[in-house]
């Protein structure tokens, strides 16, 4: 059994409790990880992210830019499972250099040293993103499956926010989107995600090194950091809602996401670095459903009996999707996925573990100046 597992970014969420999985499993598991401020706040000691893997794990503190920290944690290694990246869709947008270095040339640093160094990797399972599809598939009732272009700020600044069709500029449906569907990067991030898997499954054929690329949705769950104001959502309104801070739903609040609880994006990696049938090819990871905002703002704000204000405002991110959900056929077919978990219990299990931490700073606020400054929110 190939059991000696290399988890970059396994400090944070999906990190952390994947580690603990292969664990329990038998797995050897080291994790390089360079504690980012951003998700574990100032003092990393206090982060239950990674007080959840410390003394389990072999621990390196270092950062996927340092070409000396890749060659200390690639050492008897059998298989690396990559999700070191920065993540924030808007954030990516103003801080370009910053996403490029660490997800492209990050990622190029480690497959240079799989290639020149000759390491004995059997399998690189790399974490790419729903962010890749852009707005995804969706269906016209006059032209039928259509990929629509970026909105335009004409129609958002009328308060228009629906999917045209790019033939007709009908109003158009969403439906899940496949891993065959056409890609449209529409950030940054989504444009250094989709460059990751590329990069790796290109390499990996080169040198028959099976590589799986796990294309996640919107992850959640119990340890997802509080204290981190440019991704995930729940968090982002947890925090808001401890801190008695109203909620500013962005567009019409109907615009949906595919939320995926922690427990089945652990099931599904462990699968794609477990399973043959997964070698070289690219899956889904999500619920198959999606859940629009307003529903998951008023959802928290019941679970958390808090009397803050919902307040739907027009306002928009650019960049920002309407909708996008996963067709989970491809990944039930060849490796038996199937989510568990649904979102009214998963958020249930969310709340409860919030209720139980420190109330973090809300430095939401700020993230929106940002966008604001650099002209990215109207």
């Amino acid at each position: 059994m190939n059991n000696r597992v290399l988890i970059t970014g396994g400090a944070g969420f999906i990190g952390s409790n994947l580690a603990n999985k292969l664990i329990e499993k038998g797995y050897i598991v080291t994790v390089l990880d360079n504690l980012s401020k951003q998700i574990h706040g100032e003092n990393h000691e206090d982060s239950p992210l990674y007080k959840n893997i410390k003394h389990k794990v072999s621990f390196i503190y270092g950062d996927v830019r340092n070409k000396a920290d890749w060659e200390i944690a690639l050492k008897n290694q059998d298989s690396i499972i990559h999700l070191a990246a920065e993540t924030g869709t808007g954030q990516s947008m103003y801080e370009v250099e910053k996403y490029s270095d660490v997800n492209v040339s990050g990622t190029a640093i480690m497959l240079d040293l799989i290639q020149n160094k000759k390491c004995e990797i059997k399998k690189i399972v790399v974490a790419s993103s729903r962010a890749i599809y852009g707005e995804g598939k969706y269906h016209c009732a006059e032209h039928g499956e259509i990929y629509p272009l970026q909105r335009t700020q004409q129609c958002m600044l009328k308060g228009d926010f629906q999917i045209k069709c790019p033939c007709c500029n009908k109003d158009a449906r969403e439906i899940p989107t496949s891993e065959d569907s056409l890609t449209n990067c529409l950030s940054i991030y989504a444009l250094t995600k989709y460059m990751q898997e590329n990069m790796c499954m290109m390499i990996g054929k080169a040198m028959d090194i099976p590589v799986v690329s796990l294309r996640y949705q919107n992850v959640y769950g119990p340890g997802q950091s509080l204290a981190n104001p440019y991704t995930g959502i729940l968090s982002i309104f947890s925090t808001r809602i401890k801190n008695g801070n109203d909620i500013n739903i962005f567009e019409d609040g109907k615009e949906s996401r595919d939320f995926v609880y922690i427990d089945d994006v652990v099931d599904a990696t462990i699968l794609a670095l477990e399973k043959e049938e997964a070698n070289y090819e690219c899956f889904n990871v999500g619920s198959g459903r999606p859940v629009n905002v307003l529903e998951v703002a008023e959802l928290l704000k019941k679970k958390f009996n808090s009397d803050i204000h919902i307040h739907i405002s027009g306002n928009y991110r650019i960049g920002d999707i309407r909708h996008n959900y996963a067709d989970l056929l491809k990944i039930k077919k060849m490796l038996g996925f199937a989510p568990k978990y649904e979102f009214e219990y998963g958020i249930s299990r969310f709340v409860d573990w919030v209720n139980k931490q420190a109330i973090n700073d809300d430095n939401y606020d700020r993230s929106i100046e940002e966008l604001k400054v650099k002209g990215l929110y109207k």
